[in-house]
């Protein structure tokens, strides 16, 4: 098995360092007690090397400095138990494919049965008269009853102090692996390597200082850092609970300042290479835009505007991240910095995710800049207006990923524009911004971004804030209904529609999938919507049609011939159809709580008050939460950060977002402070040159 993608893992960089880390990255496997075969099964959980084994983190911890008599144990409540097996069998049911085995436990005062169903191969790891540790919760009081505890049989030794009366890690393991002998392994290990351990040389002077926790001012958490080595050994081994946490934070405050370093090493040696195309503008352009534009900007596009001018006329290429939730006018601004590019005499591009974006962006941007004597180019998988090579004259082309295909050329490539970044990887971006001389590059997105993630994932961007709306758009209220309120709510989007509005229908799926007959498809509910809202037109958008049969159905909707859309959430991403005053979303539990504000940015997108209506049967309390927070709020930030907290990040950026950085110990929704403190580090490590040894005497080597 191939290691995996390493990790920020920053165990010894960088003071006296080459046989250090050559010991701490031998194989696992020469290690006492470790032969091939659990090698290969600690290869399995990521474990190649013995650096590998020490940033294992344990999932879980059990104090086994109190145990419970089985007399006192509740129904409901964990808790841990010893006793002796006094009884022990396998019963197969009728048919032999079904099984439970279970071991009596006895510990004087009361007796355990301790229940495993369909693992007949649990009867080969006890016997009778064996003393066995517990922990679990009750299911049953009459007998005590325990299902699938986790277990361990105290065989005594000179290393029962490393499994008993203390706080024991509990680690991820696989199968083959006990867990007693990996917290034996891990032991010994620490024993053996701990002093190898050493400080990175930025943390000689940052483990003395305090970093105050978020959230709590004037507090700090801790007050002062372990030593890696320390830390290190308790996040194995707290002496308490509470050792657990400052170790973590130590051991993620090295990942983050190893990340930013990366990533402030990487824009310097970039602003070192590069030097900026002058494209400040002239004015020529811009001023009779925004004449003809038929409104004024808002005081967030004019500030932003500022920012990215001073770029453009800068000395480095432009590297901008522009953020601002739905609706708040992101577009506009990205047609005045093309409009500066374009000033400057050279070309733009915008790529956009999807073919019904980047054809309303051709729609959009060709209204305004055509009349201005700028050719605008659209380049997609079924539309080209122009051939494989643009034509001179040309001045914005706008597509899709067709712009990155090899047989696509932009001359005197100036600026890229890359909307709803987060829908492409970092390669897909790079790979546009090559087919220029160092172009400037903005990107932006109307999901947003929290702030840890902003600090680590964008942390060699420059950051735009578009936080304030246009004065003209209507409210937005959300409700969250079951699905027996449905029959009211067909009757309400009828009446919409007869009003003259229109409406979004949300599906989570195109098709049945047969291991989840709960939930909805637009295939199987057109025909059910369509009879709901009749006598009105309804159509059917979703990402397995045609791009011709997508730009009609799109094209009906704007012209209203359409009245209702069912759709999927292809819908999410830039559609703009200001008459639509309504969005109803079924399965609503299914989607994250960004995605479901997206589209909501599908609506209230003109002066008219909108409705936004989530239906979900979701027993669980944390869906009914989540769609709760929707309704309490429409701030996107707010949501963000509340989606974080309970999907975590991978959920929130997408499978598509590549690079996204990998944290053993890190937490992207809480540790806001501990990256702030890591980017403060980083920037005297990395420098405006080199940091102060007064400060600093470990960095003076």
């Amino acid at each position: 098995m191939a290691p995996p993608e390493p990790r920020i893992t920053p165990f010894s960089s960088p003071v006296r360092r080459d046989e250090t880390a050559s010991r701490l990255r031998q194989p696992v496997a020469s290690l006492w007690g470790v032969g091939a075969e659990r090698a290969a099964r600690l290869a399995r959980l990521g474990i190649f090397t013995v650096e590998d084994l020490l940033l294992h983190r344990p999932r879980r911890y059990e104090d086994r400095r109190h145990f419970k008599k089985i007399s006192e144990l509740a129904k409901g409540e964990p808790a841990t138990a010893r006793g002796h097996i006094v009884a022990q069998g396998l019963k197969r049911f009728r048919g032999g494919s079904k099984s439970v085995f279970e071991l009596v436990l006895d510990d004087g005062s009361a007796r355990l049965h301790c229940r495993w169903w369909n693992l007949p191969f649990m009867e080969r790891y006890f016997a009778v008269g064996d003393e066995v540790f517990v922990f679990g919760r009750l299911v049953e009081t009459r007998p005590r009853t325990m299902d699938h505890p986790e277990t361990e049989v105290l065989e005594g030794g000179e290393e029962s102090f490393i499994h008993l009366a203390r706080i024991a890690p509990v680690y991820p393991l696989t199968e083959g692996l006990p867990q007693r002998w990996l917290r034996g392994l891990v032991w010994r290990t620490l024993e053996k390597f701990e002093a190898q351990i050493l400080e990175p040389e930025w943390a000689v002077e940052a483990c003395r200082s305090p970093v105050t926790k978020s959230g709590s001012p004037g507090e700090t958490h801790p007050a002062t850092f372990p030593s890696r080595a320390n830390a290190v050994h308790r996040i194995h081994f707290p002496e308490e609970i509470a050792d657990v946490e400052i170790a973590r934070r130590r051991l993620a405050l090295d990942e983050f300042v190893e990340l930013q370093r990366q990533i402030q090493s990487r824009r310097r040696r970039f602003q070192a290479s590069a030097r900026g195309l002058p494209c400040g503008g002239d004015n020529r352009l811009m001023k009779p835009f925004l004449a003809r534009l038929g409104f004024n900007l808002t005081g967030a596009q004019a500030k932003v505007l500022r920012e990215i001018r001073a770029d453009l006329g800068g000395a480095h290429p432009m590297r901008r991240l522009l953020q601002g939730d739905v609706g708040s006018g992101k577009t506009v601004v990205a047609a005045c910095t093309a409009l500066m590019a374009l000033e400057g005499g050279f070309n733009a591009a915008l790529m956009a995710p999807t073919e019904i974006l980047a054809a309303q962006h051709f729609r959009n941007f060709s209204r305004w800049f055509e009349p201005l004597g700028v050719k605008v180019e659209l380049q997609s998988g079924n539309t080209k207006t122009s051939g494989s090579a643009p034509p001179p004259h040309a001045g914005l082309f706008i597509g899709t990923h067709a712009l990155i295909e090899s047989g696509f050329d932009i001359p005197r490539l100036g600026l890229v524009i890359i909307d709803e970044q987060h829908k492409f990887g970092v390669a897909q971006r790079e790979r546009l911004v090559r087919k220029g001389n160092y172009p400037h590059l903005l990107v932006m997105t109307a999901t947003p971004i929290p702030r840890t993630l902003g600090l680590t994932l964008y942390g060699d961007l420059d950051v735009s804030l578009i936080d304030e709306s246009p004065p003209d758009r209507g409210r937005v209220k959300t409700f969250v209904r079951a699905t027996d309120k449905l029959p009211l709510v067909w009757k309400f989007i009828r009446e919409q529609l007869a009003a003259g509005r229109q409406a979004f229908v949300v599906y989570p799926r195109v098709e049945d999938q047969d291991t989840a007959n709960d939930v909805k498809a637009v295939t199987r509910e057109l025909e059910n919507v369509r009879r709901a809202l009749a006598p009105f037109h309804v159509g059917l958008l979703h990402g397995r049609m045609k791009g011709a049969e997508k730009e009609a159905v799109m094209a009906g909707f704007r012209a209203n011939q359409v009245r209702a859309l069912v759709a999927t959430a292809l819908v999410e991403v830039g559609v703009d159809v200001p008459n639509a005053t309504v969005l109803l979303v079924e399965n609503a539990e299914r989607f994250g709580l960004v995605q479901l504000h997206q589209l909501r940015g599908r609506i209230g997108r003109a002066a008219r008050e909108s409705f936004c209506i989530l239906i979900s049967d979701a027993k669980n309390e944390e869906a009914r939460r989540r769609l709760k927070i929707l309704e309490e709020t429409t701030d996107g930030f707010k949501i963000a950060e509340a989606d974080l907290k309970l999907r975590g990040p991978g959920e929130l950026l997408g499978r598509l977002q590549s690079g996204a950085p990998k944290f053993r110990f890190g937490n992207l929704a809480e540790d806001l402070d501990l990256i702030r403190r890591a980017r403060e580090l980083a920037t005297q490590v990395v420098g405006d040159g080199a940091p102060s040894s007064a400060a600093h005497p470990a960095l003076k080597k």
